[in-house]
């Protein structure tokens, strides 16, 4: 089998996108996962640039990796001499085995942003490369510029992939720093430079601003690069960088190529949360095989053909990259889907049982009421097993009350609420005050309830979304509150409360989250 050799840059490139920030301990748990998941070579930072990436590499000095190591800095300065050049004692003196060096391939960069002549610059690349070399180490070359470089001078372009590889690069590496080539464009280069380097490693790095970086990463594979670097999310700097979660299964499962092993694939989805967790990263719900939308599933014609064949509307089982199947809950998603779901909880022979005749009226009974379970699968939960009396009454709330007040010119809402709940013959009742009346009453119920279940002191709400069911009641409509959980034992939920009171709504949504999280932990 053909293989791709993966750099993930995610420490280094992708430190650079906005909101990205990483602490030593960050970077060393990020490699831990990297390397786990089976990634080639790993770019952990600058060991020049800053002190925190100096501190990782002699840290990184005592921590065993199956992934290389890869330092990154660039070609000596103009006019000096490699030996005095503090870029590459650096890369040299940092213990990691792979050197990714930065040099310019576009003679445009050269004159105008690095001011220099286009000899001195072939001069910084040879020097360079040999020197880090001569010192052991191999040698990433970043050719930096190079597809724009490529379409403007295109003879000088490739003079500098000469002059890197006649000095012994391990591997020359054509970037799209701009993110603005055109895959057809990538193909033509890409193959004419293979074709005129047949016996060194070419390789790909692409940003994201035309929105091809992984269109691009996979045109260049095709056209005969065997090594490809990215971040695992696809962040960096501005638009981002090539998406390696989405493009090492589409290299393996799409086009035949070797990259991470099976077992690795088979977790993607778990490896992609980790370095999200860690760098506080969001991931899009609708990124292609790790996203939580990847495998969902809403159209009642869809989810029918799902049933008989799942091949019929997915290209490949979402198992194979860890990641779930998932049936939207809908008006359009039709019987056989809420018959499905709700086959996860109650057990019944088919849609004439008497169970899942039941189901469906009461499913029916609530979207006429406003309701909407797309995105409120706890509440689909306890509405099902509440139908059957598999769901334990912890408590009872017999009252609250919420008050709100604001003084004119006041830049901060007071409210306040009270709440008597009831549990096993025993009352607590209490107030809290908040930051608005569903702050307020969030913060009443939970002082009561934690006296009976201390485990809800680590349920923490984490998103309140409200929406207009029927826009045209004007102040007598409905609101759809719905309510996303997390706790540290339950990944995230959510729960949904419809009413004509907002403060209603919320509770109602509210009383889910609690009673759904004891059903779970209790």
């Amino acid at each position: 089998m053909r293989s791709v050799e993966i750099l993930d840059t995610t420490l280094r490139d992708g430190a650079q996108a906005e909101g990205i920030s990483f602490s030593v301990e960050d970077k060393l748990a990020i490699i831990k996962i990297l390397d786990e998941a089976g990634i080639h070579i790993i770019e952990c930072g600058n060991p020049y640039s800053n002190p925190k990436d100096r501190e990782l590499f002699e840290k990184l000095r005592s921590v065993k990796t199956n992934s290389l190591v890869a330092a990154f800095g660039s070609t000596r300065k103009k006019d000096s001499d490699v030996k005095s050049d503090m870029t590459l004692r650096s890369l040299i003196g940092s213990g990691a085995c792979v050197a990714s060096v930065v040099g310019k391939s576009s003679l445009f960069q050269v004159e105008h942003v690095l001011g220099t002549t286009g000899d001195e610059n072939l001069k910084m690349i040879s020097e360079s490369i040999s020197e880090l070399k001569n010192a052991g180490m191999n040698v990433y070359f970043d050719c930096e510029h190079f597809f724009d470089g490529y379409k403007n001078n295109k003879d000088y372009s490739m003079r500098s992939l000469q002059a890197a590889s006649d000095a012994g690069a391990d591997c020359l590496v054509l970037c799209d720093t701009n993110g603005a080539a055109l895959c057809d464009e990538v193909t033509q280069i890409v193959s004419e430079v293979v074709k005129t380097f047949p016996d060194t490693k070419i390789g790909v790095h692409f940003h994201n601003d035309l929105g091809l970086a992984t269109a691009n990463t996979l045109a260049a594979v095709t056209a005969g690069a065997v090594h490809i670097q990215g971040t695992l999310l696809g962040f960096g700097e501005r638009c981002g960088n090539a998406s390696l979660a989405e493009i090492i299964p589409t290299l393996t499962y799409k086009m035949g190529y070797e990259c991470i092993p099976e077992s690795s694939l088979r977790k993607l989805y778990e490896y992609a949360r980790s370095v999200a967790n860690v760098c506080e990263y969001e991931i899009n719900k609708s990124t292609p095989y790790i996203g939580e939308r990847a495998f969902s599933h809403k159209g009642g014609m869809h989810i029918d053909g799902m049933l008989k064949d799942s091949s019929a509307f997915e290209h490949i089982s979402p198992e194979m990259v860890g990641n779930q199947r998932n049936f939207l809950l809908s008006e359009v998603s039709g019987k056989g889907a809420i018959l499905n779901k709700a086959g996860e909880y109650i057990s019944f022979s088919g849609k004439n049982d008497e169970k899942a005749i039941k189901v469906l009226e009461a499913i029916k009974q609530k979207e006429l009421e406003g309701y909407q379970y797309e995105n409120a699968e706890a509440s689909f939960e306890l509405l099902v097993k509440n139908l059957f009396g598999m769901v334990k009454e912890y408590f009872t709330v017999e009252l609250y009350r919420v008050m709100g007040e604001k003084s004119v010119g006041a830049t901060k809402n007071i409210a306040s609420a009270m709440v008597k709940i009831e549990v096993g013959g025993n009352t607590e009742f209490t107030a809290a005050e908040g930051n608005g009346p569903v702050n307020a009453l969030d913060g009443a119920l939970r002082r009561a309830l934690e006296v009976f279940f201390p485990s809800l002191k680590e349920l923490r709400l984490i998103d309140y979304r409200v929406r207009v069911v029927n826009p045209e009641e004007a102040t007598g409509t409905k609101v759809r509150v719905t309510i996303t959980s997390q706790s540290d034992s339950l990944p995230q939920f959510s729960t949904i409360g419809v009413s004509t009171d907002v403060i209603d709504a919320s509770f109602n949504a509210l009383y889910d989250s609690y009673i759904y999280f004891l059903s779970k932990t209790e």
